[in-house]
């Protein structure tokens, strides 16, 4: 039998270009007005709209649309220029990298790394790895690092020829892991992959030159789901869907309009928000202009030395005695151990480490299917870093440039926004509930400040994004909020962060509302809100104005949508063929092992 995500490996990786220099240029112009016409909303906001009659409602309101203009200044820093990393050939000989030898083989280590995926997940891992064109004077390593120290996964790594390093216990998880692995070989350099990261041929070839600069501590790829729902295409389902005697230019003008007012080419696309291609093409692109994009695990080379090194420097910073190497954490011990080892090399300030973001696609990776995949993540990631920015904020680490620290800033301040989205999300709610608004009267003054924020905003915004897609994030702030808000409260009550893997391997069943409870009740709220305003409006109550139901509501809907799209992902299931038949799981192991050995790559 073959895994569900067979049905995938036709798809090629997408290509990124550079932003060209005349929308960069729009960009900025856009960027800069957008400052600008925020600073004058919010000194007219401040000094002329508050309203006396709610002053602490019109205050609350103020202060957190004055920190979300906070955080965009920090995210268009975060943005504000590509300046990608030239290229240059693989090194040939050890000095190229820092190294005394003339002649030395240089060796690169590949760990994939697992704990409860299944065979056939980490099978066609192993064979892509083994498949990597390798440049002259290179040796390659290929190992399973197995956390669960499963002896069918022994079994599999010798028949395929590769290394197996397993263990009795999960200390540390993933970065025990790969520590357990880096005293147990040797490589000049380290290629992490996850159970599911399938490495392209030309991935060493196109990553090993930037280290010839030997301040290169690690290089990132971008990640790629190949496996993302693609949903339907409009115009099609539009044709398929609508009645038979409309004209078919009729139905292709609904079509391209639908696609308009989306976004979206297609219906039903990334049904799970999983696309992370804003993130890497945009955000960790855009950082490497001061070499600050962090480390995001999968998909990265690292130089040993460097990372040995920094476990040395921190070791002897924190203890100044005897050195132990079982408390060396070249990979920090924490749940989310790829930005925070990022972090400690970033504010190495005897070696001053840099990191380089590679733009093209090195290799593929599978996505969350599951409501239950989903959540996990997403509180991994809240949990890991409210736990570095309460606890190690590199903010304020000595050794760190301040460039840096701005990237991280930014990283955090997006995280942070959990503290002001709930209030402007609950603001219509509040006003029409008491009738309180936030600004003296929803006026021509007041219509004549706010639209041109949104619009040029949204404007820049858009050109400044490349055309991806920009309301992940905004769904995320708001749709996701309840399980940032948890996050947060985990690590504010002294809970230390979990360390679960995001299982690779959908299971059918049915959907998981109570994941979604919260938004569900906000939904609720909403509505409920909605229908009071209306009654209010048609019993003329006081304040109640068709200005101040449309501005109230305009919000409301905004933020409803952003919850009912993560309701939307508890309630999606993928069509059955795209899984295991039911009888895969009984297959004899020995059996299994021969289908898994052909693998695709």
């Amino acid at each position: 039998m073959v895994p569900y995500f067979h049905r995938f490996e036709d798809r090629a990786p997408p290509a990124y270009p550079a932003m060209s220099q005349r929308r960069t240029e729009a960009w900025q112009f856009l960027a800069g007005l957008t400052i600008g016409v925020s600073i004058w909303y919010l000194y007219w906001r401040w000094t002329a709209s508050l309203n006396p009659d709610a002053m602490v409602f019109s205050i609350v309101v103020a202060v957190a649309e004055t920190l979300f203009f906070v955080g965009s200044m920090i995210f268009f820093h975060d943005i504000w220029r590509e300046q990608d990393t030239p290229k240059q050939d693989p090194p040939i000989c050890r000095p190229y990298i820092g190294e005394d030898d003339d002649h030395g083989i240089i060796g690169v280590d590949i760990f994939i790394t697992t704990f409860d995926e299944e065979p056939e997940v980490v099978a066609p891992t192993i064979s892509a790895a083994l498949a990597l064109k390798v440049p002259a004077n290179i040796e390659i390593s290929v190992w399973i690092l197995d956390d669960g120290s499963r002896p069918f996964f022994a079994q599999m790594a010798h028949e395929f020829g590769v290394g197996y390093l397993g263990r009795h216990n999960n200390r540390g998880f993933k970065a025990g892991n790969l520590k357990n692995a880096l005293l147990q070989t040797s490589g000049d350099f380290v290629l992490i992959c996850d159970a599911d990261t399938r490495l392209y041929p030309a991935f060493l070839e196109n990553t090993l030159g930037y280290f010839r600069d030997d301040s290169i501590a690690w290089v990132q790829t971008p990640h790629w789901f190949y496996d993302i729902h693609q949903g339907q295409d409009w115009e099609e389902l539009v044709d398929r869907k609508m009645p038979s005697f409309l004209p078919k230019k009729i139905t292709a003008l609904i079509g391209k309009a639908a696609k308009f007012l989306t976004g979206q080419s297609h219906f039903g696309s990334d049904p799970m928000l999983s696309e992370p291609a804003l993130f890497f093409d945009v955000i960790q692109r855009r950082r490497n202009r001061n070499g600050a994009s962090f480390c995001c695990g999968a998909g990265s080379i690292h130089r040993r030395e460097a990372l040995f090194q920094s476990a040395l420097f921190r070791y002897g910073h924190t203890r100044r005695t005897t050195l132990v190497i079982a408390d060396l954490e070249p990979f920090k011990f924490h749940v989310s151990e790829d930005i925070y080892t990022s972090i400690q090399l970033h504010s190495d300030p005897q070696n001053q480490w840099k990191s380089v973001y590679h733009p093209d696609v090195e290799c593929r990776m599978l996505s969350p299917w599951t409501m239950d995949a989903w959540a996990t993540q997403k509180l991994k990631y809240a949990g890991g870093t409210f736990d570095i920015m309460l606890k190690d904020n590199p903010v304020f680490k000595k050794g760190m440039p301040w460039r840096i620290k701005l990237h991280y800033c930014a990283t955090f301040s997006s995280y942070l926004s959990v503290l002001w989205v709930p209030i402007m999300m609950l603001a219509p709610i509040v006003s029409i509930l008491t009738g309180w608004a936030p600004v003296k009267a929803y006026s021509i003054e007041f219509f004549m400040h706010i639209l041109p924020v949104l619009f040029v905003s949204e404007l820049a915004m858009v050109v400044g994004c490349k055309g991806h897609n920009i309301n992940i994030g905004r769904i995320m702030a708001i749709g996701g909020l309840p399980i940032t808000l948890r996050a947060l409260w985990l690590i504010v009550r002294g809970q230390k962060p979990k360390f679960p893997t995001t299982p690779k391997t959908p299971v059918f069943s049915e959907a998981r509302f109570n994941r979604v409870m919260p938004n569900v009740m906000l939904l609720g709220l909403m509505a409920v809100s909605c229908g009071y305003g209306v009654w209010a409006y048609t019993a003329h109550l006081d304040g109640y104005s068709l200005p101040f139901l449309v501005v109230n509501f305009f919000w409301i809907a905004w933020n409803a949508w952003g919850h009912l799209r993560v309701v939307a992902i508890a309630a999606w299931r993928p069509p059955k063929h795209d899984f295991y038949n039911e009888l895969g799981s009984q297959i004899p192991m020995n059996t299994r092992n021969q289908s898994i050995k052909n693998a695709p790559i």
